[in-house]
């Protein structure tokens, strides 16, 4: 059906759609070109990703908790799920990482050993400034994603884009 291409061919081809249609979700580019999302995010232009290892998943999810609100999103098969709220803590377990969310919070179980990329975007979605942590599995395939909560105005809370960027200039370092 589709071919695969070379990373930097790729790079080039979310380029490309990208300035054509800056509005265009990394779904409907992944689609288009027929890769994961997380392959289209990977090569996104570096303005607005920055990307770790997925050994990074435990610190950043034992960190979320005290950021306050949240939005995180699971896609299942063309299927969107959300949950605002914080994000819960949690603990291993079992060989997974347990979400132990209070009534109306996430609960879940994750399988952190899968999670092989981390990446940290920052792309207007909807017409509004825009920031998520993307957690990938091998090949690009979405695990889930959290986006900077908004208040009832919706406004970004400026400390969750200042512990962003923490964490971007964090893995800005290590490379």
């Amino acid at each position: 059906m589709f071919e695969k291409i070379s990373f930097e061919a790729l790079k080039s081809q979310v380029a490309e759609q990208l300035e054509a249609d800056p509005k265009l979700h990394a779904m409907a580019i992944a689609a288009t070109l027929g890769v994961t999302e997380g392959e289209v995010i990977m090569a996104f232009p570096e303005e607005l990703v920055v990307a770790t290892s997925g050994d990074k998943a435990k610190a950043i999810l034992e960190d979320l908790p005290s950021w306050g609100p949240v939005t995180t999103i699971v896609h299942s098969m063309a299927s969107i799920f959300e949950v605002k709220a914080p994000f819960p803590k949690g603990k291993e377990a079992r060989g997974y990482y347990n979400l132990m969310g209070k009534d109306g919070e996430l609960h879940g179980h994750l399988r952190l050993d899968l999670v092989t990329d981390i990446a940290l975007v920052s792309k207007p979605f909807m017409g509004q400034e825009s920031y998520f942590i993307g957690f990938f599995a091998q090949g690009g395939e979405c695990v889930f994603k959290v986006y900077l909560g908004r208040d009832k105005k919706r406004q970004l809370f400026p400390e969750q884009i200042e512990k962003f960027n923490q964490l971007k200039q964090e893995f800005l370092g290590e490379k």
